[in-house]
């Protein structure tokens, strides 16, 4: 069977991104002999010997999650790249007669070695690479007179370590783009050492910057003599096989037909080939550097799988869609020879079935087709890879459920307003709450934020709603006051709660302490005081003991205007002077927080800054250090700029203004989506930070803060970068340095971002320093009174927004700081946008009579004029089907309903059955 792509290659523009963006990448990799051989010309082998043996194994020098360890696991099982004595050597760099052999095995071109290679004597190449380099020469891969003239009369042209340009020359080749490249030879690029690449490599390097596909590396250079390393070349051209059909033996693509945790079976063009998982297996997707596990493939996906000797040593998911169709309907009935009976708006429909399909119920139990009671909404999910379309899964989707029941809790979602439970017999099941579900904890009503994972509870559920909730054993719960009293040797810890009246509670054997700026905090840390102490958050278990103590905030001094004065390492005594010139001396230890522009401050690495005059800042409780920061940086508000005198004056946030001087010819100033700002780009009260000088001496960059709001195209996990899109214009930027939030604030990474989500990203200067994804509501807005908008979601809540400090209205485009245009019965988007203000915007809606819905395709279908061509539409999972407040499905509209169609965006988010 030959090697088939079914995921075509979204572009060749994409092939020379990804080689010159890799180029610039720095670390290595590719082996080109087997473990048993050598690359000497008295001990080589072919490499059609060495491809059936231990190459799903790693190299023994390429550890579990390297950088490139996808590609050469991928690359070693396909049998283009070979160990050497088990080792791969992955930061060496990669020699021309290597990479000569690579491409051409890339190329899937060994069946075309000469078995007399013919190589001009001024190339002196190794006894086992000629017959490679002879075949580079033939397929012009590499170009004769080019290569001896580029040779030095002592240089061994295989041994030559390759440089990037050259590497640039043989990839782009091996792809077919030469021809790109030397239409684009006569255009510079924009690397600051472009005069450095040599005018034959120029036009490969071109074509890559003209597409937009690189950089350059740091200082916006291409580094075209820098060398390549083994794991670089080998990621190359791992990448590039998606753009090519090489044919190679053993590799094969099809649909996941069977899987076990021992067996996967694809199916691949009307056949199937089963392939054994073991312990050499490994996994991984298309879009992804790191390895997953054999459980996370899925059934119905497309894989390719690469066969050595029956055992699948490569798999990788190609495509995580399921290759199924979904029909929901109303279950009527199970009748024999296997068939269901499901209700439609047009009649009864039968499904048949077999022995693998599975019968699952709403909370994922796998039942049998017997224990669906009549009336339940079910989803029949019947695979589309095969002429059969078989039903391959029948899942309950909602179906009226009254028990009685003991468990434990899983999870709370007090927003979506569920508890997940799992019951005695280890199933599952999520059920709603509302307001009158009692929750109980002995004697007390407690409230669902008090419950916590594995807690033991008995329960009823009437109608599919816990109705209650009874605690059968004791719980961990949390309560906050101030810190009064911590005796250690007691073990009793006194606080004033909420209420205002002292408690006491007894210290478990080791109870975590938590601060803010202090490493391993424990209880001689926490500052108790009748007046003055902590503000804590304590955890008690379920004997009321304290196992956690978290400070929320306290009583400490901040000293910004200060000066060192002198630094005792051997006592840790800071002696600075304030601004007021009184002296003050602080106690730093290990657990100080530190700051002074380092990736990993140390209290031993800050010591030989504090000399004399250094500027710091010192927050204080007493004569003890909790943070000290060396100066580098001020941030606050711009005030005023003089080009005479050379400096700019900033008002921090304490309302005091402070003057700075710069050194160059004009004011050094950063503000993102201007290229060269000017003063009259800046203007009193924007927010900014001040980079010093590492003397601290003069302004460095004056940096302003600017929030801009965009919708995510795509994102680069592999190099935490985001592609973005704002009032029409796309820009890419970095985010590994930044804070990454949720809509919800809580902390995220890059690879959590997905396109089409809204963020605000706020820069400094160039830089991005925040990243947050903006919460989108949709619903109808239910009143506006003049200080609140309220509205009903789509989920059934109420929530009002205000409107005293200001929102805007979006309608067809126009905007309005008006909230009384809108009406009740606009349908709207709320979100936030980048400046904290509300943003109502009113979904575009026509009205029409339904036509049909074809489940296959999701399009629903609308009756309409002959001139009318807006009449298809594609639903979504996340489109709102209702009447009223009871939530339909698409199945259960009927020809000629009156139906109306809400968007957003051009998406549709919403069908109203009037």
């Amino acid at each position: 069977m030959s090697y088939k792509r079914s995921r075509i290659r979204q572009s060749k523009k994409a092939v020379s991104t990804m080689l010159v963006t890799a180029m610039c990448l720095s670390g290595g990799a590719a082996a080109f002999a087997d473990s048993n051989t050598t690359t000497t010309a008295a001990n080589t082998t072919s490499t059609s010997s060495q491809t059936t043996a231990g190459t799903a194994s790693i190299f023994s020098d390429v550890a579990s999650g390297f950088w490139a360890e996808k590609h050469i696991y991928k690359l070693a099982s396909e049998g283009i790249i070979l160990g050497e004595k088990g080792k791969f050597r992955p930061n060496d760099s990669i020699t021309q007669e290597e990479a000569v052999t690579l491409a051409l095995r890339f190329m899937n071109l060994d069946s075309k070695l000469p078995s007399v290679p013919v190589v001009p004597d001024k190339l002196k190449v190794g006894n086992y690479f000629k017959p490679y380099v002879a075949l580079a020469l033939q397929q012009k891969l590499i170009d004769q007179t080019e290569e001896i003239a580029a040779t030095g009369a002592k240089e061994s042209w295989g041994s030559k370590k390759a440089s990037r340009e050259w590497i640039a020359k043989i990839l782009v080749r091996s792809l077919g783009k030469e021809a790109d490249a030397k239409a684009a030879g006569s255009k510079s690029t924009t690397f600051a050492d472009n005069a450095k690449i040599s005018n034959s490599a120029r036009g490969f390097v071109t074509v890559a910057v003209d597409l937009g596909l690189t950089k350059g590396v740091e200082g916006n250079k291409f580094d075209p003599l820098g060398l390549v390393t083994r794991a670089q070349i080998a990621t190359f051209f791992s990448r590039g096989q998606g753009y090519i059909n090489p044919g190679y033996a053993g590799v094969y693509e099809g649909i996941v037909s069977e899987l076990t945790d021992s067996k996967l079976t694809l199916y691949i063009d009307g056949k199937t080939r089963s392939f054994t998982l073991d312990n050499r297996s490994v996994f991984f997707t298309s879009d992804s550097e790191t390895k997953i596990a054999k459980s996370d493939l899925k059934p119905f996906t497309k894989v390719m799988a690469i066969d050595k000797v029956g055992s699948a040593a490569y798999v990788e998911v190609t495509d995580p869609k399921q290759q199924v169709e979904s029909i929901e309907g109303t279950f009527a009935k199970v009748t024999g020879g296997n068939t269901i009976w499901v209700s439609t708006p047009t009649g009864y429909a039968s499904y048949g079935y077999d022995s693998a399909t599975q019968f699952i119920d709403q909370n994922g139990k796998v039942i049998a087709p017997t224990a669906i009671t009549a009336d339940s909404t079910i989803e029949i999910q019947k695979e589309t890879f095969s002429p059969d379309k078989k039903t391959v899964v029948v899942k309950v989707k909602s179906g009226l459920v009254n028990k009685t029941s003991s468990g434990t809790i899983q999870s709370v979602d007090q927003n979506a307003k569920t508890v997940t439970l799992k019951d005695a017999s280890g199933s599952v099941e999520q059920y709603k709450v509302d307001n009158n579900t009692l929750v109980r904890y002995q004697s007390q009503i407690i409230t669902l934020g008090e419950l916590k994972p594995n807690v033991a509870v008995n329960y009823t559920v009437k109608n599919s709603v816990l109705t209650n909730l009874e605690v059968t054993q004791s719980v961990e719960r949390t309560v906050k006051g101030m810190l009064v009293d911590v005796n250690a040797g007691s073990k009793l810890l006194t606080f004033k709660n909420s209420s205002g009246a002292l408690d006491v509670k007894v210290l478990a054997d080791k109870p975590s302490i938590l601060i803010d700026g202090i490493t391993d905090a424990g209880l001689n840390d926490l500052i108790a005081d009748v007046n003055a102490g902590d503000q804590v958050e304590i955890t008690l278990d379920a004997q009321e003991k304290v196992t956690r103590i978290q400070v929320l905030g306290r009583q400490s001094e901040l000293l910004t205007d200060s000066t060192v004065v002198s630094y005792d390492s051997k006592y840790k005594a800071l002696t600075v002077i304030d601004g007021a010139k009184k002296l003050h001396v602080y106690t730093l230890d290990e657990k100080t927080k530190l700051d002074y522009n380092s990736a990993s401050p140390t209290l031993s690495g800050i010591e030989p800054l504090l000399t004399k005059d250094r500027k710091v800042s010192i927050t204080h409780i007493g004569d003890r250090a909790l943070s000290l920061q060396i100066i580098y940086k001020y941030e606050g508000t711009y005030v005023s700029a003089n080009t005479s005198a050379k400096n700019v004056t900033i008002q921090l946030s304490g309302g005091k203004t402070m003057t700075l001087n710069y050194t160059g010819s004009s004011l050094p100033l950063e503000i993102y989506g201007i290229a060269s700002p000017s003063l009259s780009d800046i203007k009193p009260g924007d927010a900014v930070v001040a980079q010093l000088s590492a003397n601290q001496d003069v302004l460095q960059t004056l940096a302003v803060k600017t929030p801009v709001q965009f919708e995510v195209v795509s994102v680069d996990t592999a190099n935490s970068r985001v592609r973005a899109k704002s009032k029409g214009i796309t820009d890419e930027f970095y985010v590994d340095k930044a804070t990454l939030l949720g809509d919800n604030g809580q902390a995220i990474k890059a690879s959590e971002l997905t396109a089409g989500q809204v963020i605000n990203v706020t820069f400094n200067g160039r830089n991005v320093v925040s990243v947050q994804v903006v919460k989108l509501n949709l619903g109808k807005v239910l009143s506006v009174d003049g200080s609140t908008v309220t509205v009903k979601s789509f989920n059934g809540g109420n929530t009002s927004y205000p409107v005293s400090g200001g929102v805007k209205v979006i309608r067809n485009g126009s905007v309005t700081t008006n909230a009384n245009t809108l009406t009740n019965s606009d349908h709207v988007e709320i979100r936030k946008d980048e400046t904290g203000q509300t943003v109502f915007t009113v979904l575009n809606s026509i009205v029409r009579p339904f036509s049909y819905y074809d489940a296959s395709s999701k399009v629903i279908t609308v009756k309409h004029d002959f001139n009318d061509n807006n009449y298809r539409f594609e639903v979504s999972l996340d489109t709102y089907v209702h009447q009223g407040d009871t939530t339909l499905t698409v199945q259960s509209l009927k020809e000629n309903d009156n139906i109306v169609l809400y968007f957003n965006n051009n998406k549709l988010v919403e069908i109203e059955k009037q």
